[in-house]
């Protein structure tokens, strides 16, 4: 194989691979910050220390890489499960007040941007 005809099958390839992969939505991180105060999410959670919850950061780095993360932190702002805090107790996560899955994503996509 020469040197041109492997460069073109490289960006051959590239392009393939980039044509399958699904666009990052734009995060209105205003939006996202208005609906977490409005919920008082800021009240246990931080950007980047550990309060009552955990950091957003923390949230971020364990689960951005999961192909399910979106949903499965979702499913969490929405269901209310069963938290268990740093101090060994246990309690039922608050439910956001919001219905419109574009602010739930939204919101969700932002934490994992951190």
């Amino acid at each position: 194989m020469t040197r041109r005809s492997a460069l073109f099958l490289t960006a051959a390839l590239l392009l393939a691979l980039a044509g399958s992969v699904p666009a990052l939505a734009q995060v209105d991180a205003e939006a996202a910050q208005a609906l977490a105060k409005r919920n008082d999410c800021f009240k246990c959670h931080a950007i980047d220390k550990t309060k009552k919850g955990p950091a957003y950061k923390r949230v971020a780095a364990r689960l951005k890489t999961k192909p399910d993360a979106v949903e499965t932190l979702v499913e969490h702002i929405t269901t209310g499960p069963m938290i268990q805090l740093p101090d060994g107790t246990d309690e039922k996560h608050k439910i956001i007040d919001t219905k419109d899955p574009g602010e739930l994503r939204n919101l969700v996509q932002w934490i994992l941007s951190l």
